[in-house]
């Protein structure tokens, strides 16, 4: 498998999260990404109803096919949906059109009819890596028990490099990580400065599997913590906006701003290959681009107990 690099393009934005834009603007974005640097893209038919997809595979027909990584992810296929058409897909924080629906399938011919799908949606021939999306959400033992041995099964064919798990819950991360077939995991939100997952990392270094870290922010809360913000896609628990605050004022006094110590910080852990960190406007990327480069004391990683 290609080297990931420190910093990924989650792609969830340019599938409309949270807000509707512009094909034009979602472009614009990616190229930041690229001119940044970044070569590692993560997607999924879940973002936007394969519009994430659609627009990223546009951007990286423009680019050499050698000199990217891309992922995806299985678990949900995208079925016609003429009933919900008139509204926006708002139950999933997507602002685009539910003219789909999205059908739970984990098994050996869904996780297969879900890759061809989504080359389709992208205008690829392969995808380098691709994940069990969300299984946790699903049926956890049923979907890691056909969808394990279906990734596998795709990898050893050769028409994906790595394949992996994509989720916020633990339980799904060790689970499948303990089941010793995947190469990589993708540990969203779980392994941040607020919430540092230590047996998903140990189980991960005992078993070779390597670690994408995804969702760093917590939904924005390790960048801007404040009443009123995003946790977990939803309203900010009060224990945890303290504890954000908190590792807030660690930075500070270490002339760090926070935002930096939350994308740095897993980089620290050998296990881990990359951040993937999403970004809605060209500048937040440059920006996140920036924050990775910067140095931070050996103080403060040792006042935050962060390795």
């Amino acid at each position: 498998m290609a080297e990931l690099g420190g910093l990924g393009y989650g792609a969830a934005n340019v599938g409309n999260l949270y807000r509707a834009m512009t094909d034009e603007d979602a472009r614009a974005v990616l190229e930041a990404a690229w001119e940044s640097g970044i070569r590692y893209f993560d997607t999924a038919p879940h973002y936007g109803l394969g519009l994430s997809e659609r627009r990223l595979g546009a951007f990286l027909a423009t680019k050499p096919r050698a000199e990217y990584v891309v992922s995806t992810k299985v678990g949900r296929l995208l079925r016609p949906s003429p009933e919900t058409a008139n509204r926006l897909d708002d139950a999933n924080q997507f602002a685009v059109p539910a003219s789909l629906r999205r059908v739970w399938d984990f098994s050996a011919d869904g996780i297969r009819a879900s890759l061809e799908e989504s080359l389709e949606r992208l205008g690829l021939s392969e995808v380098d890596i691709l994940y069990l999306h969300d299984p946790d959400e699903h049926d956890l033992a049923a979907d890691l028990a056909t969808g394990i041995p279906a990734l596998a099964a795709l990898r050893d064919e050769g028409l994906v490099s790595a394949a992996g798990i994509g989720s916020k819950s633990s339980e799904a991360l060790l689970a499948a990580v303990r089941a010793g077939a995947l190469d990589l995991a993708m540990v969203a939100g779980r392994y941040t400065l607020l919430e540092q997952a230590n047996e998903v990392v140990a189980a991960c270094r005992e078993t070779g599997v390597g670690i994408v870290a995804a969702a760093i922010f917590n939904s924005g809360l390790l960048s801007k913590p404040r009443p009123g913000g995003r946790y977990e896609y939803g309203a900010v628990p009060p224990e945890r906006l303290q504890g954000a605050r908190r590792i807030a004022e660690v930075c500070e006094r270490h002339g760090v701003t926070l935002p930096e110590a939350a994308l740095q910080f897993p980089l620290r852990e050998p296990a881990v290959r990359s951040v993937v960190v999403g970004a809605a406007t060209p500048e937040q990327v440059r920006e996140n681009a920036r924050r990775i480069e910067v140095e931070i004391p050996e103080a403060l990683w040792d006042e935050l107990g962060g390795r």
